[in-house]
């Protein structure tokens, strides 16, 4: 099964400056480790010690944000859209 996920420009530096890049896995935390896998360091920019995401990263699997789902367990089908959004943060 196969995944298309957007990087965001401040995790490009990990995958050779790709903004797409492919992934498999039947849950959000199966394809972060697969993501591992082919660019270290991207999984402990995404997820704590616990293997959850981290707060300040936002997923999306075809436009619906996962902490809304199943977070990390959040199942994933064939030709599904994974987009990854670090969280911006501002005031006054």
């Amino acid at each position: 099964m196969s995944v298309k996920i957007l990087i965001p420009t401040p995790l490009r530096k990990l995958t050779n400056n790709l903004s797409e890049v492919y992934g498999e896995g039947k849950t959000i935390i199966e394809l972060v480790n697969n993501l591992e896998g082919q660019y270290p360091g991207l999984k402990e920019r995404l997820c704590d010690e616990n293997n959850k995401i981290r707060r300040f990263v936002n997923i999306y699997v075809n436009e619906e944000d996962v902490r809304f789902l199943q977070s990390e367990g959040t199942s994933l089908k064939d030709n599904d859209l994974v987009s990854i959004v670090p969280a911006i943060a501002g005031g006054i």
